[in-house]
């Protein structure tokens, strides 16, 4: 079976790390899979660009300047939401066409226009679309946060400038959302519970086919290994418990690095002791802005698309600390727990299906800074770490190993006129 999935870009984003890894996962599991990008970064011969043009860039731009005019010339919240005017015809091109399933990915930002999504659909071909947020739900927001205008057609949107109005750039790409829906049968597959439930919510996917199927990593890859060893390579101090925080951009509050640092120094105030035995190592884009944020030292690491650094990074923590405040499946926390090591988060989105509670993590109160210092002290000091990491690890070979996630995407792939 050949199978070509479609996302922008081929590693930049948690969207494209998932879609590259599915495509790993099913090559080596007896499938032809390939993959179709706007932004080509290797000489990976499974991966294919866009074909080479300045209107590739032009169209990015082109639907950031009609956002920006929907903004009424502001720049709110402009790269947090896509109406999706502008993109590539991929139907003529030779991959599409040799393809038996077409699945996409994260496709915004001028890589496919709703146009474009409507000629995939009335190519005959079978279309699986992997939710990596609530985008294809919503008129243009990819998070909706408490907002639920989505599930009535959206219109006075607050993700515009000034909120919108009734018939606002939202309720129109919403419209037109509906209309390309209804040209043919796509399966939505989400990769948490969490989004799965919201996808059977949304009026905009009634008719369609969803269902739940987590992002694969590579568990021979991602494995325990000899922590000190880690830590001399990266230059981390070896006496002391670190604790690893990971975001595309570290000084992103929705990733809430300042409930981390206000829970290290909850720790430092109330066990002087046990503050001078913590460490933090942010990692990601102005990482080093972070250097001096918390009570105890920090080991600043910028942005690493390099995954056998970022497996050393795993080995090298004591503990993954994820205080994000909406998040679907996060392939750090899957990697962290592959490679044994427990991780402390908010109760929220597709994390509570990742952690469980108190046996291969700690699932944190919501937004609770007390619930966050609890959940690193019990679990970092815990005389049970040793079972609590060997869970982690346990965790993830059940549940993410390409093989596993692998079979259940043939399985959709492969039942599709079962399903008719």
């Amino acid at each position: 079976m050949r199978v070509l999935l479609v996302n922008t870009s081929e590693h930049t984003g948690g969207a494209a790390i998932a879609a590259h890894r599915l495509m790993e996962a099913l090559n080596n599991n007896g499938q032809q899979a390939e993959m179709l990008v706007r932004d080509k970064l290797t000489d990976n011969p499974r991966v294919h660009a866009l074909p080479p043009s300045p209107l590739n860039r032009l169209r990015f731009v082109a639907e950031r300047a009609e956002i920006f005019a929907a903004n009424r010339f502001h720049r709110h919240r402009l790269f947090e939401v896509d109406h999706a005017h502008f993109g590539t015809d991929i139907t003529r091109l030779k991959v599409f066409q040799e393809a038996d399933v077409v699945h996409l990915h994260w496709v915004n930002q001028g890589m496919l226009s709703l146009s474009d999504i409507e000629r995939i659909l009335r190519s005959g071909k079978r279309v699986v679309w992997t939710l990596h947020d609530m985008w294809p739900c919503t008129g243009i927001c990819h998070q909706a946060g408490a907002c639920e205008r989505w599930l009535t057609g959206c219109g006075d949107c607050p993700m515009l400038y000034d909120g919108g109005s009734p018939n606002d750039l939202s309720a129109r790409t919403y419209r037109r959302k509906q209309e390309v829906f209804a040209t043919g049968n796509i399966r939505f597959v989400a990769c948490s519970d969490w989004l799965a439930d919201i996808a059977r919510r949304a009026p905009l996917l009634q008719g369609h086919t969803v269902e739940s199927i987590t992002n694969p990593i590579d568990t021979s890859f991602y494995t325990p290994g000899d922590k000190r060893a880690a830590r001399r390579e990266l230059g981390l101090p070896e006496e002391r418990r670190l604790l690893l925080f990971v975001a595309y951009k570290a000084t992103d509050r929705n990733k809430g690095i300042h409930f981390l640092r206000d829970a290290v120094q909850s720790v430092c105030r109330h066990y002087p002791s046990m503050c001078g035995q913590l460490g933090v190592v942010p990692v990601g884009r102005e990482a080093e802005l972070l250097a001096d944020a918390f009570a105890c030292p920090a080991y600043p690491q910028n942005y690493v698309s390099d995954e056998a650094r970022m497996r050393l990074l795993y080995r090298a923590a004591d503990l993954l600390v994820m205080p994000t405040l909406a998040d679907n499946l996060p392939n750090t926390v899957a990697e962290a727990m592959a490679c044994g090591v427990p991780c402390v988060a908010f109760r929220v989105g597709g994390l509570p299906q990742m952690i469980d509670h108190e046996k291969n993590g700690y699932l944190v109160r919501y937004k609770d800074v007390d619930d966050l210092e609890t959940g690193i002290l019990s679990t970092l000091f815990s005389h049970r770490y040793a079972e609590i990491s060997k869970a982690a690890r346990q965790k993830a070979e059940r549940s993410y190993s390409e093989r596993v996630v692998a079979e259940r995407f043939l399985k959709l792939y492969e039942g599709w006129e079962e399903a008719e």
